[in-house]
């Protein structure tokens, strides 16, 4: 007699794909760059002396100089300036996530991840994710040092965090911006280069430092339609700094008369953007 036997069923893991993939891929990713800063302290260390160089130069250099609705009281200016220093600090950072996916690009490591059964976009994501909570940690730290040069908020702390929060999507749209940027060029001096010389004029040119009534027509019109204003006007929004004698618009501009509306619209569609290039640049530039 024969007995007949099946063969046992493989107890080998299906792959499984779609979305959870990706979502767990990109927190893999984010964890690797999360450790990698912890080894390298200096990276947060000099991110976050920009910033309090920033806050005290304005803060004491200019606050008794500048006309905020017709007084020149320098505790009304730190009050005008601090959303537009936080605005500020989330989009410089992404010079610093455009640098660092370049490097990753030099030293072959994005090749290396392409090599693994993962997500595309999971890498990105995951650069992008990390750079979002160095910022947090660094807004976070700079919040406290406005506290201390005598910045005050005049709201609710649901409307504070609601600030904070609109700052940290926009440093995310900004970051893949940065995504973008780091895998068009071939070095980390290149993407920091380019991650920085377009920011100059988006920053300067917006209501983060002075009220955009003393600029020259044309350039009010721009100011009022930066995405970079649409924020930090909301963030004082919803702060509780907006200045008496200092109108919401000049010109009439929609996203400065809802900026907290305009700033989450603005932010979401450069995610959008800018992601869907990014992911396909990633695609052609490990190819």
């Amino acid at each position: 007699m024969s007995v007949t036997t099946k063969d046992a069923p493989a107890l080998t893991p299906r792959p499984s794909g779609g979305v959870m993939q990706s979502v767990r891929d990109s927190l893999v990713v984010a964890k690797r760059n999360l450790i990698r800063m912890t080894r390298i302290p200096e990276m947060v260390i000099f991110g976050l002396i920009q910033p309090i160089m920033f806050v005290v130069l304005f803060t004491y250099v200019f606050g008794g100089s500048i006309s905020i609705g017709g007084s020149t009281d320098p505790q009304l200016y730190k009050e005008f300036l601090m959303a537009g220093i936080f605005a500020q600090t989330v989009t410089f950072a992404t010079a610093g996530a455009g640098a660092g996916i370049a490097d990753d690009m030099h030293k072959g490591l994005i090749d290396r991840f392409r090599s693994l059964p993962m997500a595309r976009g999971a890498v990105l994501t995951g650069r992008t994710l990390a750079d979002l909570v160095q910022t947090t940690l660094t807004l976070v730290v700079l919040a406290g040092v406005a506290l201390i040069v005598g910045w005050r908020t005049h709201e609710n702390i649901g409307k504070v965090l609601c600030g904070f929060l609109l700052l940290l999507l926009l440093g995310y749209a900004f970051s893949w911006i940065g995504a973008l940027i780091g895998l068009s060029v071939r070095t980390p001096e290149a993407a920091t280069s380019g991650g920085l010389i377009w920011l100059f004029p988006l920053t300067f040119i917006s209501n983060a430092f002075v009220p955009v009534t003393g600029m020259p027509t044309f350039l009010q019109h721009v100011a009022e339609w930066n995405p970079f204003s649409a924020t930090v006007a909301g963030a004082r929004e919803l702060f509780g700094n907006t200045m008496p004698g200092v109108p919401k618009s000049v010109t009439g501009a929609w996203p400065m008369e809802h900026p907290v509306i305009a700033s989450v619209i603005w932010s979401v569609l450069i995610i959008v953007v800018f992601r869907s290039l990014a992911v396909r640049k990633y695609r052609s530039a490990t190819v």
